[in-house]
């Protein structure tokens, strides 16, 4: 057995016969670790939580400002978006399928939708795609008898899209309906949801903001907290989190101590 210099790990060898009846030092493979089991990947609807508790707020943000339903934002979000794991999502931070048009003079992607090749909007964040979905349908007249409904009317504002010509597929509007009434969207129509919003910004907004952090591979909500010393109970609270699920490329506020 050959030892390495002072202090270090131990090396194992072993004598082996050459084929000419020399002798040879080989040295002998270390036990191989076991590997990391798999990450299981989300289902559909862990997938559409988290797509929800992550735009919920700017969805009713948006209906706010431009009275567009929240419940229709989100479900044509998920919808569009492949809750969130289409590619014109991840790439773009397009969320609503909204092609390039003549006036766009932004960035660009190419993806195959109708027609091959085609060309859609690309955004800074998703943000940005939200406020200009909501601009989107207010500047132009074809969708102007959408405003004329009342806006918790969800299942006239789904029928009233695909007739103003958001969409081709027949059933969009069967879809949209689907994915509120599944996942209960209509909620955030409701004025004392929006109270309570307030209510939970206000509460955020009394802690002060050291930076924010972007989720990376690996990461989890105890992770964050011990990087940067943060109880997770605190960092549930200012970011609004039902539960200590994160995501790839979430946002996470982390409050001055």
């Amino acid at each position: 057995m050959l030892l390495s210099s002072c202090g270090a790990k131990k090396i194992r060898y072993k004598k082996a016969v050459a084929q000419n009846g020399t002798q040879k030092e080989q040295v002998q493979p270390s036990p191989k670790t076991a590997p990391k089991a798999p990450r299981v990947p989300l289902t559909k609807n862990e997938q559409a939580k988290q797509y929800i508790e992550r735009f919920a707020t700017v969805a009713q943000q948006e209906m706010k400002t431009y009275k567009i339903p929240a419940s229709i934002t989100l479900a044509q979000g998920l919808l569009e978006s492949g809750f969130g794991a289409g590619r014109l999502a991840v790439e773009g931070n397009n969320h609503f399928g909204i092609k390039c048009h003549k006036e766009w003079n932004g960035q660009r992607i190419y993806h195959d939708d109708d027609l091959k090749g085609e060309c859609f909007r690309v955004y800074d964040d998703a943000a940005a795609s939200f406020r200009d979905h909501s601009l989107f349908l207010t500047e132009r007249s074809r969708y102007d008898a959408l405003f004329k409904l009342k806006p918790t009317n969800y299942k006239a504002w789904a029928k009233g899209l695909k007739k103003a010509g958001y969409a081709t597929d027949p059933k969009y509007p069967d879809k949209l309906i689907s994915l509120i009434e599944r996942f209960g969207l209509d909620r955030y129509d409701n004025l004392k949801q929006g109270r309570k919003e307030k209510r939970a910004i206000k509460k955020v907004a009394t802690h002060n903001v050291a930076q924010r952090h972007r989720v990376q591979k690996g990461d989890t909500l105890y992770s964050i907290s011990k990087r940067y010393n943060v109880s997770v109970a605190i960092l549930r609270e200012v970011n609004q989190l039902e539960a200590s699920t994160i995501y790839l490329g979430q946002e996470i506020i982390i409050p001055k101590n």
